[in-house]
């Protein structure tokens, strides 16, 4: 039998072709033959585009396409090249000026990228003109993390806030998919169905969109009731920036298995885990990580997720020190906080990754300015990141560095807050 052959969902035969073998075998291959059959997928090579508006500086343009890029890597694709223009502002028309479009089209064909991934979200004109002017897909940045969320999902609950988030993206965005039904030209016999398919489509998402909205009212009640159940322990919630280590941090924390892995959104559904330091009992949570510029449907959709740090005791903003741009990635979490209304929570800032943190060393005859590039972690640690009440910790969650003064520090918090909510039973701890 030829390797390039083999078998599709429907148990038919199909080689790379899609062709369907007649006379195919209704069965399942067996063990040797399915290790014949190539299983190595060509990942879609992608080119970046981003804007460097007024205001902002060259490198923050190319961090954020390196961000870009890690998103693009988890979603399964890889940048074959990245395009920055100056602009004001992003063309409303094509999101960047005609003749950086020629050039974006040129790369397309001289590397033969599949698509074309912009770090903004684009407006349904805009995405559509680029489609035109480009003829590949366009994705945008808020369409690449909807992507990784689906792939990601694995609970019916997050299964459905993601396809509510999909949908509510969709629902603007439904002209450009339905293109080949317009009204080309006049005359008799040329009028097509374009717009009656397209209202179609748009009152069909609309009923599911309401359809999905009942379910997830029905299941934030179910949380809502387990949230319930859990309110006589004290509860202290993982928040941070995707890719922080907040997984990692909750597996050693309170032994579980929570997967943990080097990508962005690893985690989705929320993880409760009962830890006890010494003789004092509470809840750790795991939840989903921000990030810059995250959706407005995701936050909407994710608002029963994002219900446990809205409840939470106490929060853990995980930080990814050895991160260059550390300080805006803290700044994206509080604004996320603030969206969500959880800005005013006792939090305890943990700096992790310390084991990973690198700097350069100035010489002792450099007489440029010092950067942040050149502070070392100790230069860190007096500067404010490391001066907040005491309630900041420097740790590395991967090589357990420095847990035991953070536990110190849960302990305490922990059983100042126990004992207000609970002075009667104070005696215990």
């Amino acid at each position: 039998m030829s390797n390039n052959w083999k078998p599709s969902d429907k148990g038919k035969w199909r080689n790379t072709l899609g062709d369907v073998q007649p006379d195919a075998p209704q069965r399942r291959p067996s063990p040797q033959e399915r290790n014949t059959f190539s299983t190595d997928v060509v990942p879609e090579k992608a080119i970046l585009v981003s804007v460097c508006p007024a205001g902002q500086t060259l490198e923050r343009t190319e961090e954020y396409l390196a961000e870009l890029a890690f998103l693009l890597d988890t979603a399964g694709g890889v940048a074959v090249k990245q395009v920055v223009q100056r602009l004001d502002r992003p063309d409303t028309r094509t999101y960047v000026g005609s003749g950086k479009l020629d050039e974006i089209k040129e790369y397309r064909q001289a590397l033969d990228a599949d698509m074309v991934v912009v770090d903004d979200e684009l407006s349904p004109a805009q995405l559509r003109n680029l489609e035109k002017e480009l003829e590949c897909r366009i994705l945008d940045r808020t369409t690449l993390i909807l992507d990784i969320f689906a792939r990601r999902a694995r609970t019916a609950t997050a299964k459905t806030q993601v396809e509510l988030a999909q949908l509510q993206y969709m629902l603007p965005r439904l002209t450009r998919m339905w293109t080949h039904l317009e009204r080309q030209r006049g005359g008799i016999g040329m009028r097509g169905p374009g717009e009656t398919q397209i209202e179609t489509d748009r009152r069909l998402i609309k009923e599911r969109i309401s359809a999905l909205k009942i379910q997830l009212a029905k299941l934030d009640t179910q949380k809502t009731l387990q949230r319930k159940n859990r309110e006589s322990l004290v509860r202290v919630a993982l928040v941070g920036y995707t890719n922080v280590g907040k997984s990692t941090l909750m597996n050693l924390m309170a032994k579980s298995d929570v997967f943990a892995e080097n990508k962005l959104f690893a985690t989705l559904d929320t993880t409760v885990r009962k830890v006890v330091i010494g003789n004092l009992p509470f809840l750790l949570t795991d939840t989903v990580g921000f990030i810059r510029k995250l959706p407005t449907q995701l936050v909407e959709s994710f608002k029963s997720t994002l219900d446990e740090v809205v409840e939470a005791d106490l929060l853990l903003h995980v930080v990814d020190i050895s991160h260059p741009d550390h300080e805006e990635q803290i700044a994206a979490v509080e604004r996320t906080l603030e969206e969500i209304g959880a800005q005013d929570k006792p939090t305890i800032m943990v700096f992790n990754k310390v084991d990973a943190y690198t700097y350069v060393e100035k010489e002792a005859d450099d007489l440029t300015p010092m950067t942040r590039a050149n502070w070392s972690l100790e230069m860190l640690q007096q500067s404010w990141l490391g001066r907040q009440e005491g309630k900041t910790v420097f740790i590395s969650a991967a090589q357990k560095q420095n847990i035991d003064t953070l536990r110190t520090m849960l302990y305490d918090e922990v059983s100042r807050i126990h004992a207000i909510r609970y002075p009667y039973n104070n005696f215990l701890y």
